[in-house]
């Protein structure tokens, strides 16, 4: 009996550990093969409109929210001769993000491949972004607390918002 009380105790301690820390996970995913950039400085380089803001997440994601002035390139059907047309210049400053920055190292890679010589990846993406208290848009450029988490696992790293997954 007190056995089994251990086993169940056991078992029920290693589903209820602590969330992982977000460096942690961004440890574990990424390969820092493109340099992070904070929300706090990507916020100041758009108030001095000097950076392209891209969105590497799916365009179900994108409706519920993104980052202000931000470009839609997707991450399934990216194509980088496409962002041609949003950035011509291949030394523009560029921010690639998702929800967490691990899809965006991957659209960041291809776009140094592609020849642009300024990309960096936020950290943490649109989660920590709105984390830090700053502003997303839904789909009719209008200020939201909604945003889309991707699945309920990955959405444990926003902890200010309202969480969607549909």
């Amino acid at each position: 009996m007190k056995l089994r009380v251990f086993v169940l105790l056991l078992i029920a301690c290693t589903s209820l550990r602590a969330q992982q820390p977000l460096h942690e996970v961004l440890e574990q995913y990424n390969t820092r093969s493109v340099p992070y950039t904070t929300a706090e400085q990507v916020k100041m380089r758009q108030l001095n409109n000097t950076v392209v803001l891209l969105d590497a997440r799916e365009p179900n994601e994108f409706l519920v929210s993104h980052l202000p002035g931000a470009v839609h390139i997707g991450f399934s059907n990216f194509a980088p001769h496409e962002v041609a047309a949003v950035v011509p210049h291949k030394d523009t400053p560029i921010v690639v993000y998702c929800s967490l920055g691990i899809r965006s190292e991957e659209i960041s890679e291809k776009l140094k491949k592609s020849g642009y010589t300024q990309v960096k990846n936020l950290y943490g993406g649109i989660f920590e972004w709105k984390n830090k208290g700053f502003r997303v848009v839904n789909r009719y450029g209008k200020a939201t607390d909604s945003v889309h988490v991707f699945s309920k696992h990955w959405g444990q790293w926003l902890t200010n918002g309202i969480k969607i997954t549909e």
